[in-house]
């Protein structure tokens, strides 16, 4: 789900087409292994109110979702495929082996950064959030047309992207690597002109890469943009580190934490 809604069972499976059972497939999946509820289900496919009709719209996109799942070496049978997406009380549950969805993996691997950060081990938290970072294959669900449901739930997972992206590059500026963030940070200001974290850790990178007129000319063009789109001025934090830019303040130099003291929330939101 960290990108293209896609599934492998010895090969790609081929998935339904059809947006609303993609829709709902997407839901099931995000609930995976807990009972969905049918009105939960019709709030995301028919958010403006279900007639009649679409309750039997759903079971036959749940079929569908079953044939589909019938086809994978694995399950083998429409037999099969019934207990893999069971009929519960009011509503379906979406059985799905442990660690065989992405954000599952993606729920791990956050747990083992919050473990590096605590330990103050830079360096294998920076491997760590590499690692995460690379579970995404392109913006959440991307192709999945989501309901009120799957909104929430996909803009939890692509904040959760964001500060994930924010600490690694955090963390690698504390272990020296801003000539190797470079491009990486040019391209995130460029994408997110308004973010001043991610402009703030580009000005540091280029003042500590000898480029100061470069960090000084981001800092007016995030007051520019911030001023055009949202009609505020940059933070105090962006202030002062302009002020720190501009004075050679020794506080930018490399400084390499000693403890778990820098606080992480690897969760967002």
């Amino acid at each position: 789900m960290l990108g293209p809604l896609t599934a492998w069972d010895d090969g790609v499976v081929e998935l339904p087409t059809a947006p609303k059972t993609r829709q709902l497939l997407a839901l099931l999946l995000i609930n995976a292994n807990s009972p969905v509820p049918l009105e939960t289900c019709l709030d995301e496919l028919r958010p403006s109110g279900a007639p009649r009709s679409a309750v039997q719209s759903v079971h036959t996109r749940v079929f569908h979702i079953r044939q589909a799942l019938a086809a994978a070496p694995s399950i083998g049978s429409l037999e099969a495929a019934k207990d893999t997406l069971s009929t519960r009380p009011l509503g379906y549950r979406l059985r799905v082996a442990r660690g065989a969805l992405d954000v599952a993996l993606l729920e791990e691997a956050l747990e083992e950064a919050r473990l590096a950060h605590a330990a103050g081990d830079d360096r294998r938290l920076s491997g760590v959030l590499r690692s995460v970072l690379g579970l995404w294959r392109g913006p959440t669900l991307v192709d999945v047309r989501p309901g009120p449901q799957l909104q929430a739930a996909v803009a939890g997972l692509e904040e959760r992207r964001l500060t994930a992206l924010e600490q690694c590059v955090e963390t690698e500026l504390r272990l020296g690597l801003h000539h190797e963030l470079l491009f990486e940070l040019g391209s995130l200001v460029a994408q997110y002109p308004t973010h001043e974290n991610l402009h703030a850790h580009y000005m540091i990178a280029l003042y500590r890469s000898g480029r100061v007129g470069q960090a000084l000319e981001i800092y007016h063009l995030l007051r520019e943009a911030l001023r055009d789109d949202l009609g505020i001025e940059p933070s105090p934090r962006l202030r002062r580190l302009q002020s720190g830019i501009l004075t050679a303040s020794p506080a930018l130099d490399v400084a390499m934490r000693s403890g778990p003291e820098l606080s992480l929330n690897l969760r967002g939101g």
